[in-house]
């Protein structure tokens, strides 16, 4: 069973306003407070309760309610190449009809589109509100990157010790050939047996 909307809930808008008059329009400006998870699972994201602030234009036309709008939330996350912080202002995007709940504009969308589930992705209008977090988490989700890097030229963590490569350029470490690794060994056990021998004498 769906849960009724609330019109108290900060991502719930009410179109009232506009009426079904096409080419009727409202602008609205509101700063909300991040929900859950808004992000790309732990690796980058708006921290939860942070402020979205969101520019929305509602237009009336046939079907329902054009919504067109950005929302500007500040990004924090993991460098995944030095594990380091990162952090900037996002600014995402994004365009969703919300139909109005009459059987005859379902129908028409389906016989238009000719396909059965083009239905279970339509958003709807309930008592002219309607819910814009799934609208928003998708905008955000699109616009972050999947791998953020703290600058385009990161160079990473040293391979053998994990020392971040940007606080020490000239980094590296004495690579012994696996070849002569063996040998060292041998050298050095026999070094040792020869002491021990020493010591029993």
């Amino acid at each position: 069973m769906n849960t009724r909307l609330d019109h108290r809930d900060p991502l719930v808008f009410d179109t009232r306003e506009l009426g079904r008059r096409p080419g009727a329009m409202k602008k609205v400006s509101r700063s909300v407070p991040a929900p859950k998870d808004l992000g790309v699972a732990e690796v980058i994201g708006v921290p939860e309760g942070a402020t979205v602030a969101l520019e929305l234009r509602l237009e009336s036309v046939m079907e329902g309610v054009l919504v067109t709008g950005t929302a500007h939330a500040p990004v924090t996350g993991e460098c995944v190449r030095c594990l380091e912080p990162v952090e900037w202002e996002l600014d995402a995007e994004f365009q969703e009809m919300f139909s109005y709940p009459d059987a005859d504009t379902r129908t028409a969308r389906r016989d238009e589109a000719g396909d059965d589930a083009e239905d279970e992705d339509t958003l709807e209008l309930e008592d002219d509100l309607f819910d814009l977090e799934s609208v928003l988490r998708d905008a955000v989700v699109l616009a972050l990157p999947l791998q953020p890097v703290c600058r385009d030229d990161c160079p990473g963590l040293c391979s053998t010790c994990g020392a971040p490569l940007a606080d020490d350029p000239d980094h590296h470490h004495e690579v012994t050939d696996i070849r002569w690794a063996a040998l060292k060994d041998l050298n050095q056990n026999g070094a040792g047996d020869g002491s021990d021998d020493d010591q029993e004498k």
